[in-house]
C-alpha cells in the first residue's frame, strides 16, 4: 500500500485493549487429562453426585424452617435465630457442599463487618463456582434474577438469603435494583451485607472488566474480594465461547480437587470525591483489585457479550463484536443499538473475507469504487493499528470520528454544486461519471451501479434530495470526498512551497489522475478558488480521532 501524504492523528485512549477478548476459554483436554478424568470420574462423579443432592437436601430443609411463617417475605430482614441459622448452619453446609465437590479452599485477610462494610464486591467473576465467596462471608444478600427464586429446591434455598430481584418484565429494574441496594446498605445493619459482582458477566480472568455502577452509587465503604483458580488443569472457567455449564460441572466433579483462593483487601472507604462520582469511585476500586491481581483492566462489558452474539448470528467470528463498548459508547455517544446496527453494515461488507475484517479490496467493493491514491487514504484513516485491515472496532470509530463529522449538510451541498455541472438542479449519469473518473484518474471506469443506487426514482437524474439522502446513510462518501480535497490542498500546497508550477497548472491530482480543471473548469472554481484565499467553505474533518 502506497505511503501516506496526509497526516495521520491519533489519541492513544482509542488504542486497542491489551486483552482483547477476556470472553473466551479456548483450553481443551489433552489426552492424558482425558484419560485423567474418566478414570477418576467413574468413582468420583457417582459418589459426589449423591453427596450433593443429600447436601441441598438439607440446605432446603433448613432454608424452609428460617424462612417459615417469616412476615413480609423479601421486604423484610431476616432477624434473631432466622438470620443465624443462615449464617451459621447454611454456610456451615455450603462449606461442606464446595469440600465434597473437591474444592481446597484458601483464605487470605480478614472478612470486614456488616457496619465495616455493608457492600463486598468480588472479582475477577469467571464461573458458578464463585459462590464460595458466599460461604465464607456469611451468606450475605446476591442480586438475582426474579425467575430464579421460583426453582425447586434452588428457589427456596436463594430466598433465605433474600436477594436483590431483578425482574426483565419491569422496564424500570435497574433503578429499582439501585434503589433496593441504596436502601440495604443505608440501613444501618437492619439487613445483610450484599455481595455483588460488579463486572456483570463471566470472564476468562485475563483482565478486569468494566464495573457496573450499582455497588458504588450507595456511596458506602465496600471490601473488595479476589478469586484465583491456580490449578494447572482448568475446568472452572465458564466464558461465552468455551465449555457449557454442565461439561464444566461435572469435569470438576471428576477432578480429584480443585484449588481455589480467596483473598479479602482492606476496605476501601469512599473519598468525597467518590461519593459524588460512582464511575470513579468503581475505577479506583476496579484498578486497587487489579494491580493485586496482577492484571490489566479494559473497558470490555456485557454489551460486548451481546455484540459477540449479533456477530456469531452474521456469521462472523464472534468476537469480531468486541469494540470495548463502555470506552466506545462514553467517547462517541454511541447507544448499543445503534452501534448494533453498524454491525450489520460491517457484516455485509466483511462477508466475503477471512476472519472477520476488511480489506482495501472489500472496502473498495462496498464502495462500488476502484482503489485509488483517494480511497488508500481513507482506508488508511479508518485502520489505525495499520496491519491493513479495518476490524469492527476500527470500523465503528472510523464512522463515528471521521465520516459523520464530514457528513454535513455544507460538505453535501458542496458535492452536489461539484457534480452538477451545468448547474440546472440535477445531476446525470455522465456529469457524475465525468467527476469520479477525473477524481479518481480512471477514465474508463463505469460508475452506473453506484449511479443507479443513488437513483431512487429512477428517473436518470439525481435531485438534491436523493443525492442528500444517500449521502446521510452512506458516510463514507462524505469522507471520501474531503480526503480527496485534501489531498489536493497538500498537492497544492507543496507545489506552491517548491515553486515548481505555473500559477494555472496548480490543481495537479494525486497519482495519475486526470485533474478536473482540465475537464471542467467551472466544477473546480466551485470547490476550490482558483485564487490562493483560505477556502472557508471547505467541511473537511480536521478533528483529532
Amino acid at each position: 500500500m502506497a505511503p501516506r501524504v496526509l497526516p495521520l492523528p491519533r489519541q492513544h485512549s482509542f488504542c486497542s485493549p491489551v486483552v482483547l477478548n477476556p470472553f473466551v476459554h479456548p483450553g481443551r483436554l489433552s489426552a492424558g487429562d482425558k484419560l485423567r478424568t474418566v478414570l477418576l470420574g467413574i468413582i468420583l462423579l457417582p459418589l459426589r453426585v449423591i453427596f450433593i443432592t443429600f447436601i441441598l437436601l438439607l440446605s432446603w430443609l433448613v432454608a424452609s424452617i428460617a424462612t417459615y411463617r417469616h412476615q413480609g417475605g423479601g421486604a423484610v430482614p431476616l432477624k434473631g435465630w432466622r438470620r443465624r441459622m443462615i449464617q451459621t448452619s447454611l454456610s456451615c453446609l455450603t462449606r461442606t457442599l464446595f469440600f465434597i465437590m473437591g474444592f481446597q479452599v484458601e483464605v487470605k485477610g480478614k472478612v470486614a463487618s456488616l457496619l465495616e462494610a455493608p457492600i463486598i464486591v468480588a472479582a475477577p467473576h469467571s464461573s458458578f463456582f464463585d459462590a464460595i465467596v458466599s460461604a465464607l462471608t456469611g451468606m450475605p444478600s446476591i442480586v438475582s434474577r426474579a425467575e430464579n427464586l421460583s426453582t425447586p429446591v434452588f428457589g427456596t434455598i436463594l430466598s433465605s438469603l433474600q436477594p436483590v430481584a431483578v425482574s426483565r418484565q419491569d422496564p424500570d429494574s435497574r433503578k429499582n435494583t439501585v434503589a433496593e441496594i441504596t436502601n440495604r446498605a443505608l440501613s444501618g445493619g437492619k439487613w445483610p451485607q450484599i455481595l455483588i459482582f460488579p463486572e456483570g458477566t463471566c470472564t476468562n480472568r485475563s483482565c478486569l472488566i468494566t464495573f457496573k455502577q450499582g455497588a458504588f452509587i450507595p456511596r458506602v465503604p465496600v471490601q473488595p474480594v479476589l478469586l484465583r483458580y491456580p490449578n494447572k488443569l482448568d475446568t472452572v472457567t465458564w466464558t461465552w465461547q468455551g465449555y457449557s455449564l454442565k461439561e464444566l460441572f461435572v469435569m470438576t466433579m471428576c477432578q480429584l480437587f480443585t484449588r481455589v483462593e480467596v483473598e479479602f483487601l482492606p476496605v476501601h472507604v469512599p473519598t468525597e470525591e467518590e461519593k459524588k462520582d460512582p464511575v470513579l469511585f468503581a475505577n479506583r476500586v476496579r484498578q486497587t483489585m487489579a494491580t493485586a491481581l496482577n492484571v490489566p483492566v479494559t473497558d470490555h462489558t456485557f454489551e460486548d457479550c451481546r455484540l459477540m452474539i449479533s456477530a456469531g448470528q452474521l456469521t462472523l467470528p464472534m468476537e469480531a463484536g468486541l469494540v470495548e463498548f463502555t470506552k466506545i459508547s462514553k467517547k462517541l455517544n454511541l447507544k448499543w443499538n445503534h452501534v448494533r446496527e453498524q454491525l450489520d453494515t460491517f457484516a455485509a461488507i466483511a462477508s466475503a473475507s477471512k476472519g472477520g475484517r476488511i480489506g482495501i479490496e472489500e472496502f473498495s467493493e462496498y464502495l462500488k469504487l476502484p482503489i485509488s491514491d483517494v480511497l488508500r487514504e481513507l482506508f488508511h484513516l479508518f485502520d489505525r493499528n495499520g496491519d491493513g485491515t479495518i476490524d469492527f472496532r476500527e470500523y465503528v470509530i472510523g464512522l463515528s470520528i471521521l465520516c459523520n463529522p464530514a457528513n454535513t449538510e455544507e460538505t453535501i451541498q458542496m458535492a452536489f454544486k461539484l457534480f452538477d455541472l451545468d448547474e440546472d438542479g440535477t445531476i446525470t449519469e455522465n456529469e457524475f461519471a465525468c467527476i469520479i473518473q477525473s477524481a479518481l484518474g480512471v477514465p474508463e471506469l463505469d460508475v452506473s451501479n453506484l449511479f443507479k443506487e443513488i437513483d431512487a426514482d429512477e428517473t436518470g437524474k439525481l435531485s438534491y434530495d436523493e443525492f442528500k439522502d444517500f449521502a446521510l446513510k452512506h458516510p463514507e462518501y462524505a469522507k471520501l470526498f474531503t480526503t480527496y480535497l485534501d489531498l489536493q490542498r497538500y498537492q497544492l500546497g507543496m507545489l506552491e512551497e517548491d515553486d515548481i508550477q505555473p500559477p494555472e497548472a496548480k490543481y495537479t491530482p494525486v497519482g495519475n489522475a486526470v485533474p478536473v480543471s482540465e475537464t471542467r473548469p467551472v466544477a473546480r472554481n466551485k470547490v476550490c478558488p482558483a485564487d490562493n484565499e483560505e477556502d472557508n467553505s471547505g467541511t473537511s474533518d480536521k478533528k483529532d480521532d
